[in-house]
């Protein structure tokens, strides 16, 4: 016989799964990069001392935090983390505008063909982003396709720069994660009510109207969940930036990976992942607790 007192323990050994995924993937590495950012630097392999010493009578310590002031006190990277934040914010908002129409069109189609759109939506996952990103630097190049396209056309006398520009950068953000913002949007479209609508019509509402009134609204949710799974990776993008942007394109991404491999400041470049990671989770986790009193 299954009692409250049986549930409870199920529930409990029910999120244990998670907690275990999310401690083994998100806070051991987490932990090693924060402890690499309180070490200090060395030439060898690796390139940090350790933090914690064993001298075969007592446990010591050296902890570092000049690596943490080092990257507040120096401008370059606050203009990465201001400039990530821009061209995240930015981009999630034109993904957001590409999605929603294609989501909300997807979601008024029939059964059959949503599965079929659907299907085209994440055809473009199963290639590699780095294959993808290569295809738009062919498409972008001054001899490439859209150029030759459009001096063929004669709407052009000279080729475009686009390439190694902040329009190609975001080109190939929203084109890369475009899935990310309209799978959410049309798994909330497509579980809309319909007989609200209907209400909304027999009751004087404009197609327009109960979309803004009805539709909108409900659909809230799934915005919120799309934004955050494009503007969160956006933020700490690399691939992107740096083949499509070229070297003037500054990104924290761009930045950390100049900080591991070329300057071979690990610690450093630590301490900016760790500063990257406060700046992301603080922020949701207090939007996530808004969220929550609100629906309460």
């Amino acid at each position: 016989m299954v009692t409250p007192k049986t549930m409870g323990q199920n529930q409990r050994l029910l999120i244990i799964p998670p907690f275990l995924w999310l401690g083994v993937m998100f806070l051991l590495p987490t932990l090693l990069v924060l402890a690499i950012a309180l070490s200090s630097t060395r030439v060898g392999m690796p390139p940090y001392e350790p933090l914690f010493t064993w001298d075969g009578a007592m446990l010591s310590i050296k902890l570092n935090f000049e690596n943490l002031q080092f990257v507040f006190r120096d401008g370059l990277y606050a203009h990465a983390y201001l400039n990530s934040l821009k061209v995240a914010a930015i981009a999630t908002l034109l993904t957001l505008l590409i999605a929603y129409p294609l989501a909300y069109g997807i979601s008024c189609c029939k059964h059959p063909w949503r599965s079929l759109l659907v299907f085209l939506v994440i055809v473009p996952f199963w290639s590699s982003l780095l294959i993808r990103v290569y295809a738009w630097m062919a498409i972008l190049s001054n001899d490439g396709l859209l150029n030759s396209l459009l001096l063929a056309s004669g709407l052009i006398d000279r080729p475009l720069q686009i390439l190694n520009t902040q329009t190609a950068v975001y080109i190939g953000i929203v084109y890369s994660y475009l899935p990310f913002m309209v799978l959410p949007l049309y798994s909330n479209l497509a579980d809309r009510d319909q007989s609200l609508l209907e209400a909304a019509r027999d009751l004087g509402c404009s197609r327009l109207s109960s979309f803004w009134r009805i539709t909108f609204p409900l659909s809230l949710s799934g915005i919120v969940a799309g934004c955050a799974l494009v503007f969160i990776p956006v933020v700490g993008e690399f691939v992107v930036p740096d083949l499509l942007g070229g070297a003037d394109t500054q990104m924290i991404g761009r930045t950390i990976w100049v900080e591991f491999f070329n300057n071979r400041d690990w610690p450093v470049a630590a301490s900016v992942t760790v500063l990257l990671v406060l700046l992301l989770v603080i922020p949701i986790t207090l939007l996530q607790s808004r969220l929550s009193k609100m629906r309460v």
